[in-house]
């Protein structure tokens, strides 16, 4: 999902790729707005969706001071995002905060290892952040029809401009695994269709949770009804020679 222009998931290739089996469809879960959060009147998060409660391994992503996309921290010195988020260099993270402008920590991207062909990114940070990070998935984590969870400070709505309504406070939204397909740059990935909410500009980057373990980047959305994550189970050793997780 390039945060300005987000492009359609291709056609999907056969399940076998993920080595997706069908599952019985779960309900999708709702997620409160933080305690200090007002809502504002008809602005909905990610595109409808809800607050997310916790997420202390989200990590917001500005490119030369610019709110551009999310992400997650996966080791002390290593965040996890989308290749087309970081070729505007300028990185900064804020981590461990469901508030993009105040707590968490703040730390600067130092180097950058991109998937050659595949819509991933490995920011390595310019010092060693404490906290909880994002349990990878193996693969076989996900099923067709399964919900997933899709977190993001993306746009809240398709009206006007996505910077100007992208959300201060993290947003969660539940989707459904309808197979194997590709991102954004040709790369293996995990198409879903909207649950309660579906991922919008400013969402790139950011995780798609299954059963608590992280098994997409998001890539491209129709910001309607289908999105596309790069699929992290596919990439596990690339991400491992990289990053040690």
């Amino acid at each position: 999902m390039r945060t300005s222009r987000l492009i359609p998931a291709l056609a999907a290739t056969a399940l076998a790729v993920l080595g997706l089996a069908p599952t019985a469809t779960a309900q999708p879960t709702t997620a409160s707005a933080p305690a200090q959060t007002a809502r504002v009147a008809s602005v909905q998060p990610i595109i409808g969706g809800g607050y997310a409660n916790s997420a202390p391994w989200a990590a917001r992503l500005f490119s030369n001071g610019r709110q551009t996309c999310s992400a997650t921290i996966i080791a002390p010195t290593w965040i996890l995002t989308a290749k087309h988020c970081v070729v505007n260099g300028g990185l900064s993270f804020r981590i461990g905060s469901l508030d993009q402008t105040r707590g968490g920590t703040v730390a600067n991207g130092a180097t950058v290892r991109n998937h050659p062909s595949a819509d991933l990114s490995l920011v390595r940070l310019d010092r060693s952040v404490a906290g909880t990070y994002a349990r990878l998935g193996q693969p076989g984590s996900v099923s067709v029809g399964q919900a997933v969870q899709v977190y993001g400070w993306g746009a809240t709505t398709q009206s006007g401009s996505e910077i100007d309504y992208q959300s201060q406070y993290l947003k969660v939204a539940d989707v459904y695994v309808t197979g194997a397909c590709r991102d954004a740059y040709g790369g293996s990935a995990i198409c879903a269709r909207r649950g309660n909410g579906i991922t919008a500009g400013g969402d790139s980057g950011g995780p798609m949770m299954a059963n608590g373990a992280q098994v997409g980047v998001a890539s491209t959305s129709d910001r309607q009804t289908t999105t596309a994550y790069t699929n992290v189970t596919a990439y596990r050793s690339w991400i491992q020679s990289i990053a040690g997780v």
